[in-house]
């Protein structure tokens, strides 16, 4: 089931992200900064259990990211990360939000759901804000893609 996150699922959130950054694959996510930022999750619940979240951040006003997805190690490949997904990107249109793009590297997922490759220039709002303060820049080497909803936007 992908509801909104809660309070509760704040530690989960964070241990799942902690499992991914732990192996390089996500930056790291502090309780503090998943507090803060609660709003913006989506987590898949199975049994009470949370095993996979997502967030969909707004950066500008024409622009938001899908981050911290992540999924449990042996829940992966049921669609759960795909329902995330989906879920942050169905906020984002109702928003009236027409780009969503990721930095990962799993750039094939992103891809089947209908994101294109770009160059991360193309980002300046992530680049000035987020990327700064990350220890991979300016020798980042996750992939950045973009899905337009600019024709599905409510407006």
């Amino acid at each position: 089931m992908i509801r909104k996150a809660r309070m509760a699922d704040v530690k989960a959130i964070q241990r799942l992200v902690a499992e991914y950054a732990r192996k390089g694959d996500m930056l790291p996510r502090s309780l503090s900064d998943i507090y803060e930022n609660l709003r913006d999750y989506f987590v898949c619940e199975d049994g009470g259990v949370v095993i996979g979240s997502a967030a969909i951040h707004i950066m500008w006003e024409d622009l938001a990211e899908v981050r911290s997805l992540a999924v449990q190690e042996g829940s992966m490949r049921r669609g759960v990360g795909t329902q995330l997904v989906e879920a942050c990107i169905s906020e984002a249109i109702v928003l009236g939000i027409a780009r969503v793009f990721a930095l990962t590297y799993k750039p094939e997922f992103f891809e089947r759901l209908g994101f294109h490759r770009v160059d991360k220039a193309e980002l300046p709002q992530k680049i000035w804000t987020d990327c700064l303060k990350c220890a991979k820049f300016p020798d980042c080497d996750e992939i950045a893609l973009v899905a337009d909803f600019s024709g599905r936007v409510r407006g």
